[in-house]
């Protein structure tokens, strides 16, 4: 069994809102010491609790089967409970290489967004503790599964859990946003307050915005002031400098929409932060050149909330 397994340090959490979590030892197991473990969610399916377990299978197959079963039973100890729920079933799986395949019935996404991030948590952490399984891939009806945005999630091993190795505690956590779009005429900013959004420690603060950006507004009367299919590179914090790359679909242009609410779209979403005063945005890394006809990719810009105007300004009454 390789050895970072052995000393794997990581509990996955959910809160309903932002919940400091411990690591906990199954109750009455401390006394049990075993090579494997089952990942349980605890009573309250607010956490992933490490159970020591002996599997009876010796090969990579028959254990495969043995933890799906697992996975998919209640455990004997009351305090805990199965991670994949009642309703949602395992059709199939294939082992590739060291890349298993895990099939689910199309019941797998009437989960809440929470459940599914506890599911595939324990299954993924559970799972590549066998050997010869090194990560892990989901299907739902057939199709790889996907986020909320509609992107593949694609594989995943111990380490898609884990933002400091070092660190014994990973949380989901729920924040309230404050996001700026343009409104429909495109030459203003309107404000977006956006609550119980939920987001991994994995994910930064700036990424969770930018991430929240792309995505869109949910407010009427207001759209995004990106250009349509502009993705993500990376986004840092240095010094309070927010650096933000984004693919060379930022340069197609939308000019309905003004280039300075293009800019403070970014900028003023990003300097809601404390920790943000200024932000630096880049094409595939690179900060020559000009933004359309007047905004210098090289140069850092403040926040300005100028361009924000009210709901009624741009003729839409703001409705929940």
């Amino acid at each position: 069994m390789k050895g970072q397994i052995m000393d794997k340090k990581i509990i996955v959490l959910l809160s309903g809102c932002i919940l400091a979590v411990f690591l906990l030892a199954g109750c009455g197991n401390d006394e049990v010491s075993s090579e494997y473990n089952i990942e349980y969610l605890n009573k309250d399916k607010t956490k992933i609790v490490d159970v020591p377990y002996e599997p009876e299978a010796s090969d990579t197959d028959g254990m495969i089967k043995e933890f799906l079963a697992k996975l998919s039973s209640d455990s004997d100890n009351v305090e805990y409970r199965k991670p994949i729920p009642n309703g949602v079933e395992v059709t199939d799986y294939s082992l590739d290489g060291v890349m298993l395949s895990i099939h689910f019935d199309a019941d797998y996404s009437s989960m809440t967004e929470v459940e599914e991030v506890l599911c595939r948590a324990a299954v993924v952490l559970t799972m590549t503790q066998i050997p010869g399984v090194d990560c892990v891939s989901f299907y739902v009806a057939d199709a790889p599964l996907t986020d909320i945005r509609g992107n593949i999630v694609g594989s995943m091993n111990q380490d898609s859990f884990i933002e400091n190795p070092g660190e014994q505690i990973n949380s989901i956590q729920c924040t309230t946003l404050k996001l700026y779009f343009a409104n429909e005429t495109g030459d203003g900013l309107v404000e977006e307050t956006r609550s119980d959004v939920y987001y991994s420690s994995n994910v930064s603060m700036e990424k969770l915005i930018m991430e929240q950006l792309l995505e869109g507004p949910q407010t009427e009367g207001a759209k995004s002031a990106i250009p349509a299919g502009t993705k993500l590179i990376n986004v840092s914090v240095v010094d309070g400098v927010c650096y933000v790359s984004l693919d060379e679909n930022f340069k197609n242009q939308d000019y309905q929409v003004n280039e300075a609410v293009v800019i403070y779209s970014i900028v003023d979403s990003l300097t809601e932060l404390s920790t943000i005063s200024k932000v630096q945005i880049s094409v595939n890394g690179d900060t020559s050149g000009t933004y359309r006809d007047n905004f210098k990719l090289s140069d850092m810009y403040d926040r300005n909330l100028d361009y924000v105007v009210s709901l009624e300004e741009t003729g839409v009454t703001e409705e929940e």
